[in-house]
């Protein structure tokens, strides 16, 4: 009897003495990283799958990515870019293009960026934003925060900027840059134009630069390299909730990240968990995002209870959205249908 039970006492401590250990291990990816880069591709949606991108292959080969990760329901900028830095959905940010463009973000609002908590956090960082459409640096990210801010008017002074930013002076902790010309060329020419696919093989070679920067200073054995999607786009632009459209790519590159798929289930709003994750900063209660599951080893985002909005969402991404989806679908044939028929004069005798 007495070594049944100091065998079961023996045991309990075994079990007791390996928590501390198992979750040592789960946590490994929590904080690991000096430094984030993030790189948005805006209006690229899942367009990097379909053309020659080898330096986009070459990068995520052994890391993690997703062509398809959930945008905001409405496939604009402002409300994807914002719930993108501010890791809530647009319905709770409320971010129009318009407003972006009027109303100067400031740490009074109710909503903060990733770059506010970063602040707050490290009060020493060098936080950086470059972006071509200057309404990310004006009423997305906060302006008494003191991040270095750059505007520039084409993608490859945006490029320089980040190059410039990665190889001289201190590196910066924590730097998202926004690159316009994709979205651009599917204004000017159409979502499924060679130009516009052109226009992502250019982004691609960008990529290839900004990455081999950080590489070349030897940082990424202790950062953490993404690259998103705010949305996609189709023949006539971007808005609705079409799989092209509502499709964003979202890859992720460092050293504890896992080789493989990002789960289905992860949005683009999803960069603001991974990369205060990455930084070692508690995910904000208020977020609406998380950590991709499996996406760092055996890590896991900061539990967070469910809100209304989130359950909602969730809701909306099993029944809501697919219906949606279908609609828009079958719209441009009834549209076809009813446009041969009015030809024909056939709804004349309805007048």
């Amino acid at each position: 009897m007495k070594k049944t039970i100091s065998l079961m006492l023996a045991l309990l401590l075994a079990v007791t003495a390996a928590v501390p250990a198992f979750s040592a291990a789960a946590d490994d990816s929590f904080g690991a990283y000096e430094h984030v880069f993030i790189i948005g591709v805006d209006g690229a949606g899942a367009a990097f799958e379909k053309v020659d991108s080898p330096n986009f292959d070459r990068i995520f080969a052994d890391n993690a990515y997703i062509h398809n990760a959930k945008t905001e329901y409405i496939t604009t900028s402002a409300q994807n870019w914002g719930s993108i830095l501010l890791g809530v959905d647009y319905e709770t940010h409320a971010m129009t293009n318009d407003s972006t463009e009027k109303n100067p973000r400031t740490s009074a609002d109710e909503y903060h960026s990733i770059f506010y908590y970063a602040r707050k956090a490290m009060p020493d960082a060098t936080l950086v934003s470059i972006n071509h459409w200057p309404n990310i640096n004006y009423g997305i990210i906060e302006n008494d925060i003191n991040v270095k801010k750059i505007n520039r008017f084409t993608d490859t002074l945006v490029v320089d900027e980040i190059i410039h930013n990665i190889t001289v002076g201190k590196v910066p902790e924590l730097m998202f840059v926004q690159l316009d010309s994709v979205d651009h060329a599917a204004h000017t020419y159409g979502g499924f134009s060679d130009e516009y696919y052109a226009a992502v093989a250019e982004m691609d070679v960008y990529l290839g630069k900004i990455y081999d920067a950080i590489d070349s200073k030897g940082l990424m054995k202790n950062s953490l390299f993404i690259v998103v999607a705010d949305h996609g786009e189709t023949t006539n632009g971007h808005g609705g909730q079409t799989v092209e459209e509502s499709s964003a790519v979202l890859a992720v590159a460092g050293k504890t990240v896992n080789k493989g798929l990002i789960n289905e289930n992860a949005h683009n709003r999803d960069v603001s968990a991974i990369a205060l994750y990455a930084l070692g900063i508690e995910q904000p209660d208020v977020f609406i995002s998380s950590v991709p599951e499996g996406l760092f080893g055996q890590a896991r985002e900061k539990t967070v209870a469910e809100n209304p909005i989130s359950t909602q969402d969730k809701l909306l991404d099993m029944l809501l959205f697919p219906f949606i989806r279908g609609f828009n679908l079958i719209m441009p044939a009834f549209s076809w249908i009813y446009d041969a028929y009015y030809r024909a004069g056939i709804f004349a005798v309805f007048k």
